[in-house]
């Protein structure tokens, strides 16, 4: 009994060392635990942080692509217009050409005295039904190509297809419409290629 009390002492350094070594050990345990715990929560917020950086670059990336097919569309469809409009108007500068040739016949058929167009007249007969009908073939030729004729007597005066050479008062006539045509005006689909020449009402 004496021996263990003795030896007790160094026993109990001993345990105690033993007892504080475990301690230690379960604390080192339970701070790696805490840690192993910690890393797992840094990677996922990393792994968060990553996925809403990639989830704002696809939102970007979706963004222009949106814009770059809405574009492209844009460009195709005025490029559509532009080829449409050609074909309508490609032939404008053509059609300007013959309206002075148009012109031309109608003076000429005009020109001629109806009394004169008889059967005892028969070289003036023929020249002008040939002219008259040279003048009607031209005009259906103009309508099958979108080419309309503007003889606006007694309409309304309209800047976008009509040109005042003069305003004079008429007796009779409505201020702001046209009492004489001058010079025939045309419209090629719509859009005024001529404006008639004309002569407006104004107020007395």
């Amino acid at each position: 009994v004496s021996f263990c009390l003795r030896t007790s002492p160094r026993l109990l350094c001993v345990a105690t060392q033993q007892k504080n070594t475990g301690q230690n050990l379960e604390d080192d345990q339970s701070q790696n635990q805490n840690e192993q715990k910690v890393e797992p929560s840094s990677a996922e917020k990393l792994l968060t942080e990553e996925k809403a950086k990639l989830e704002e670059r696809l939102k970007e990336v979706t963004d222009k692509y949106k814009r770059a097919l809405a574009d492209a569309e844009n460009v195709r469809q005025r490029s559509q217009k532009l080829v449409e409009e050609a074909k309508l108007y490609g032939i404008q500068s053509f059609c300007k050409d013959l309206l002075e040739v148009a012109d031309i016949l109608e003076k000429a058929t005009e020109s001629v005295p109806k009394e004169e167009v008889k059967d005892e007249n028969p070289h003036l007969k023929s020249l002008y039904e040939g002219l008259v009908m040279t003048e009607v073939q031209i005009q259906k030729v103009f309508q099958k190509h979108g080419l309309i004729r503007l003889n606006p007597v007694g309409a309304k005066f309209d800047p976008y297809e009509h040109e005042a050479l003069f305003h004079a008062p008429m007796e009779g006539k409505e201020p702001g419409t046209i009492a004489l045509v001058s010079k025939i005006g045309y419209k090629l689909h719509g859009r005024t290629l001529r404006p008639a020449l004309v002569g407006v009402v104004k107020d007395a």
